[in-house]
């Protein structure tokens, strides 16, 4: 027990709260300079950082014709999906700087040797304690607990690629499906245009007399079904259009666009084992199932190294009227009689368990998912090879003699009905087959998360 002077305690109590709330405040300067800034450069964060510039951008356009890689850059910065995304990412780095603090000390002020009557000198009679107490991690703890923390940052950057990931691949279809909706269009108006000749053309015959009336009459009942044909081609690229607009993301009121591009299908030559290669080393599901398992072998050192009581260390100073006054010291330990955290260390090794499953499921899942793409992608490359013989020139010359025919009376109307139809149908067949083709492509970049386009 040391002694010291009565007047001189409240004033060392007040140093000493002073000392503690300094080393506190510089503590917290550092954590915050610590905390590791979104990189701007990523995706994930020009998807954040960008979307107010971008929207200004769009607004002010009235009709903007992109092609897919414009799309890709748009829907980057701007997509809302791809922003709320993000936040898991903060969410993940604000658990860094939770898991970086240390315990707060605790301060105690106490009153000692008040009667029960409350009679006499209150003030003079009873006795202060002034007590301060700091907690002390053992084990690691804490180094162990910024491990965890920065290995689920890693997952959660990875679960974010796996939603870029797909939702991209889901941006270029949509952005296909436009250009196959305005190609169907393009053919319905020509259809129309077409046959809006082929009915004058006969009306100025019957108005002849060199054909009968009911030619005529054919004609304009068939119009109805071609006048139908385009009003659906362009509810279907009105309606893809908009869901193109939306994926986009910023303000779907000014998002006004117009695609650019073709269906032309470009040759590809792939093999099983390259691709699978390709996928095992690129797909972001892959890489969060593994970096899962990472993060459980950090939680199971974590949550061993909770068993490991931490310690307690405190001081005071009690003051005494009238008499002699002391420094209190005190250190105090919890006993792991019972509680050694038994139960959240085995769920962390069942949690680790279960990471291994998932990473062996999704590893099956990749394999399966090339090799489903890649054999589609062949049978899609085999039906457009069978229309690349020669089968739409053939359909456009039928059309063309068909007409020459009629007008020179060699040909019915019947015959030329039945040329536009075939005409139709097959080019409506070959777009389809090109999206087709389009689409099975993006399978296999789905499939193994790598561009594959040319």
């Amino acid at each position: 027990m040391i002694k010291a002077q009565r007047s001189t305690f409240p004033f060392a109590f007040f140093i000493l709260i002073c000392i503690f709330d300094a080393a506190s405040v510089a503590t917290n300067a550092q954590i915050i300079k610590s905390a590791k800034s979104p990189d701007l450069n990523s995706p994930s964060s020009t998807a954040t950082t960008s979307a107010s510039a971008a929207r200004a951008q769009t607004s002010s356009s009235a009709t903007r014709p992109i092609t897919v890689a414009d799309a890709v850059s748009i829907f980057l910065q701007q997509n809302f999906q791809l922003i709320a995304a993000r936040y898991d990412i903060d969410t993940a780095e604000a658990e860094k700087l939770t898991a970086r603090l240390r315990p707060n000390p605790a301060v105690t002020v106490g009153f000692e040797g008040v009667p029960l009557n409350f009679s006499g000198n209150l003030l003079a009679e009873q006795q202060y304690a002034y007590n301060i107490s700091q907690t002390f991690e053992l084990a690691g703890k804490r180094g162990k607990r910024i491990s965890v923390a920065n290995a689920n940052a890693d997952v959660a950057r990875a679960e974010f690629e796996t939603v870029l990931w797909q939702l991209t691949n889901d941006l270029k279809r949509k952005f296909y499906a436009v250009i196959l909706a305005k190609s169907l269009l393009d053919l319905a108006n020509q259809n129309e245009a077409t046959f809006e000749e082929v009915v004058k053309h006969t009306s100025e015959l019957v108005q002849a007399g060199e054909v009968s009336g009911l030619d005529l009459t054919r004609l304009e009942v068939e119009k109805l079904k071609f006048d139908t044909d385009l009003a659906s081609a362009q509810r279907d690229y009105e309606v893809a259009l908009r869901d193109l607009r939306v994926t986009l993301g910023g303000d779907y009121r000014t998002m006004e666009i117009d695609a650019v591009g073709s269906l032309d299908a470009q040759s590809y030559d792939f093999s099983f084992p390259d691709l699978r290669d390709k996928a095992l080393a690129a797909r972001p599901d892959l890489k969060a199932a593994k970096l899962s398992e990472v993060a459980a072998d950090e939680s199971i050192r974590l949550q061993d190294a909770q068993r490991i009581p931490d310690l307690d260390l405190a001081a005071g100073i009690n003051q005494v009227p009238g008499g002699t006054s002391f420094f209190t010291y005190g250190v105090g330990i919890a006993l792991p009689v019972h509680d050694r955290n038994q139960g959240e260390r085995a769920k962390a090794r069942i949690e680790k368990e279960k990471a291994q499953n998932q990473q062996r499921l999704v590893t099956n899942q990749v394999l399966s998912d090339v090799d489903k793409a890649l054999v589609a992608f062949e049978i899609q490359k085999r039906r457009v090879d069978l229309y690349r013989t020669g089968v739409i020139a053939k359909v456009n010359s039928i059309q063309d003699l068909t007409e020459y025919s009629l007008k020179a009376g060699e040909s019915s109307v019947l015959d030329l009905l039945d040329a536009i139809r075939t005409r139709r149908e097959t080019l409506a067949g070959f777009y389809q087959t090109l999206f087709d083709y389009e689409s099975a492509l993006l399978d296999l970049e789905l499939a193994t998360a790598t561009p594959l386009q040319k």
